[in-house]
């Protein structure tokens, strides 16, 4: 075995039980979203955001974990954005040209594909002797 395949990645188990209910927060918004059940989505997304928010904070010491925390971040702001668009009648509302509201989810969700490209792109290749999670 390997020096790689023997590091270990500990999660103090109260974190672990953050991350899961925040996993339940996240599917309860997305039902909510599918059925169109305003007041349960709405109120789904402080739970669901914050509980990113601390993770990516506690997270923030593993580089790589921390550029995925915030990537799953932003993708919740851009998909809650979405779903409050669709949920107010907004979503086909034009913005300029062709863009229209539920379109403008696209600054977030990009924002968490910059941060992720950055991260395989640039910093991974230059920090290989740092221990990551991927």
């Amino acid at each position: 075995m390997n020096s790689e395949e023997q590091k270990l990645y500990n999660i103090p188990i109260a974190y672990r039980k953050m991350e899961n209910l925040h996993i339940v927060f996240w599917l309860f918004k997305d039902i909510a979203w599918c059925m169109f059940w305003k007041p349960l989505g709405i109120t789904m997304i402080i739970p669901t955001l914050s509980i990113s928010i601390v993770i990516a904070w506690r997270t923030k010491h593993i580089f790589s974990e921390l550029c995925h925390n915030l990537a799953i971040t932003v993708w919740i702001m851009a998909n809650s954005f979405w779903m409050c668009s669709e949920f107010f009648g907004l979503d086909t509302q034009i913005v300029f040209g062709t863009v229209t509201v539920k379109h403008l989810a696209m600054i977030p969700f990009v924002t968490g594909v910059l941060i992720l490209a950055y991260y395989y792109l640039i910093y991974k290749p230059r920090h290989q002797h740092e221990t990551a999670t991927l």
